[in-house]
């Protein structure tokens, strides 16, 4: 699977590039995120802090897409509620490396809404954590003339147990 979502990224790759004479709107975006777990993990792990980073390039008026990659660590519980007491837990922190491919559509002129998505594989860093296939749909607004972004996003990861997040961030644009 791990080479099929390679291969994926390669071909995304070069057909972006290939695009990239349509539309010069080709940047590099670094960012910080923080969110709450929900799902299946909710009750172990509370919240997550990370970092992101994308290239896009503009394949039309309406469309970027590019690649992108970042850090995500879920901060675990030390303590778990069973009931009417608290149980010791001592879950250690989830962490995952995102690689994937990146697509934003923009739906009207120098509104600076965007909506998308990405797509590829989480490689999990910590002990037990194999990583798995992720999915992020995410709502974008540009602020300060277009050199920063806030955005919203859903980030799943598809395992046996499905972890997700729902995630605020603030991106720079170079």
């Amino acid at each position: 699977m791990k080479k099929n979502v390679f291969i994926l990224l390669f071909t995304f790759v070069t057909v972006t590039l290939s695009a990239q004479r349509n539309v010069d709107r080709t940047n590099f975006r670094a960012g910080l995120n923080g969110g709450v777990v929900i799902g299946d993990f909710s009750e172990d792990y509370s919240f997550g802090l990370g970092v992101d980073m994308y290239h896009h390039w503009g394949v039309s008026k309406a469309l970027d897409i590019g690649v992108t990659t970042g850090f995500f660590n879920a901060f675990g519980e030390k303590e778990v509620p069973s009931g009417s007491v608290s149980i010791e837990s001592g879950f250690d922190n989830l962490q995952y490396i995102p690689l994937g491919a990146s697509l934003r559509i923009y739906p009207g002129k120098n509104v600076g809404f965007k909506f998308g998505s990405d797509i590829g594989y989480a490689i999990g860093i910590d002990k037990g954590n194999e990583g798995a296939l992720y999915f992020r749909p995410s709502l974008g607004m540009d602020l300060r003339d277009g050199t920063n972004e806030v955005n919203i996003s859903y980030f799943v990861v598809n395992d046996d147990v499905q972890f997700s997040s729902v995630i605020l961030e603030y991106l720079f644009l170079f």
